[in-house]
């Protein structure tokens, strides 16, 4: 049976892209720092679906973790067929005032980990007769976002890694989407540090983390480059190729940077 690779698996995106995998039929390989949050998704991912899962409590931050997560899954199955990238976090603030150490982290999470974790696991995708690779990213990747500054940077790196590494493997089984979720109803406003007044607005706009995840794996197993889930967010993201960057920055400034 195929096997889907979920990092960041305990909640918001993450769980519901596991949910919605196992509904089509994956067994999953799960990964994220909590381990009772896994065990509770495993428990409903069997009584719901009958898929069966591995959990794997990990630091995905921690050096070594990537080789730690690959040599774990390839151990549980030859037949691993979708890599899901969702880990990651958001830190709001100004750069300068926000901690270095803290915004390394981030990188590390958002960045280097996709990256690494790819990288060792693309030979066994290669394998399949079909495979796929679903990084996640955001809406905040087509734009700079003042007091997001390094997130967004670092989707804007995620989006472009999918997008260069898609093309390479065109002429192979496997195939890299790069998802670009808006304003979602999720932990990310809390992790981020964000007030509450800005995490209230966002409200207004926010789609449930499960209608992003069938949006978004409809799109993965028909081959699509890029999904921006929402009406909304798709229009928001065709503003910013014909709207001046200076004007974008400014509109983004005034939603985040004025609850600062």
């Amino acid at each position: 049976m195929a096997y889907a690779l979920v990092t960041g698996a305990s909640r918001g995106i993450g769980r519901a892209l596991a949910v919605a995998l196992a509904q089509r039929g994956y067994d999953l390989l799960l990964v994220a720092r909590s381990e009772d949050q896994l065990r509770a998704l495993a428990q409903e991912i069997s009584a719901n679906h009958q898929r069966q899962s591995h959990l794997l409590a990990l630091d995905l931050a921690a050096p070594g973790a990537a080789e730690t997560v690959a040599a774990w899954a390839l151990a549980h199955t030859k037949e691993l067929a979708v890599l899901v990238n969702n880990a990651g976090y958001g830190l709001w603030g100004r750069f300068e005032q926000l901690g270095l150490a803290a915004q390394q982290n981030m990188l590390q999470l958002n960045m280097l980990l996709p990256v690494a974790l790819t990288h060792a696991l693309l030979p066994a995708l290669r394998q399949q007769p079909r495979a796929y690779i679903l990084n996640v990213a955001s809406t905040a990747a087509y734009q700079a976002v003042p007091s997001l500054t390094l997130y967004a940077a670092s989707k804007a790196f995620l989006l472009s890694f999918s997008r260069g590494l898609r093309y390479e493997l065109k002429d192979t089984p496997v195939s890299v989407t790069c998802l670009s979720p808006g304003a979602t109803t999720t932990a990310f406003a809390d992790r981020a540090g964000m007030g509450a007044e800005l995490q209230k607005t966002a409200a207004k706009v926010s789609m449930a983390p499960e209608a992003v995840a069938q949006i978004a794996v409809q799109a993965l197993l028909a081959g699509e480059v890029e999904v921006i889930p929402g009406l909304l967010n798709k229009v928001s993201v065709g503003l910013t190729s014909v709207v001046p960057k200076k004007l974008t920055e400014k509109i983004a400034a005034g939603i985040y940077e004025k609850y600062l």
